[in-house]
């Protein structure tokens, strides 16, 4: 049964696709956020001064919860099987995805707490760093519904509601710098994180897990295992 239940109409030629996945899934996500509320950090931002990450509250305010992209923990589990349907779903719309070199999740993933009025405040994109060049795609799920709290691409003209569920994914490059719509009404929920390149002869040293470690197959075959 798919865990998707709705889509969001984007342009084609912004390279953002939006999945609305089961909210059930949202709920766990924030109840293990809530628990684990002790682990959690104020989020940090790279500052290209220092060349380094930083905490900058008046630009990014929030708390960051780190989570293992090996993680095999019932809510993430969950989360990471559904998101995984949006990523094949997305590599069908832009099938040049399909012929790329093996990718995973192969960095920690975030899940983020943003009280009334915070937010990532400034424009930002997702690539900045060499240490960074293997990102391959951004995805983000909105966990609770922020009627005035969405994301803002600064070049495309488009911001995208915060709807519980929803699932964007996009390029990390400088093209779609984006940043969050900061709420004066409610707090926001989101897990967010990256896609990465894996070169094929270290495909081996990937940790085993659920979730498929590589999704390097031809449309074809997609099409068939459907």
């Amino acid at each position: 049964m798919s865990d998707i239940i709705d889509r969001l109409e984007t342009p084609l030629n912004s390279f953002i696709s939006g999945y609305v996945i089961k909210p059930e899934i949202c709920d766990e996500l924030i109840n293990y956020f809530t628990k684990n509320k002790h682990k959690a950090s104020p989020g940090c931002m790279w500052d290209t001064t220092v060349q380094k990450r930083v905490v900058k509250k008046h630009l990014k305010d929030s708390l960051d919860l780190v989570v293992n992209p090996s993680e095999t923990i019932e809510p993430i589990k969950k989360y990471r099987l559904a998101l995984q349907e949006c990523f094949d779903k997305h590599s069908m719309r832009y099938n040049q995805l399909t012929g790329f070199s093996p990718i995973t999740i192969n960095e920690p993933i975030n899940i983020q707490y943003y009280p009334v009025g915070g937010g990532f405040k400034t424009y930002h994109c997702e690539r900045k760093h060499p240490s960074k060049a293997d990102r391959v795609m951004v995805f983000m799920t909105y966990l609770n519904d922020v009627d005035d709290g969405g994301t803002k691409f600064e070049y495309l003209n488009i911001e995208t509601p915060a709807i519980k569920g929803l699932t964007l994914l996009w390029p990390p490059e400088w093209t779609h710098s984006h940043k969050g719509v900061v709420s004066e009404t409610k707090e926001k929920y989101i897990i967010t994180g990256w896609y990465n390149l894996v070169s094929e002869d270290k495909c081996h040293l990937l940790p085993k897990t659920p979730y498929g470690n590589s999704v390097k197959r031809s449309l074809s075959n997609f099409i068939n295992a459907r």
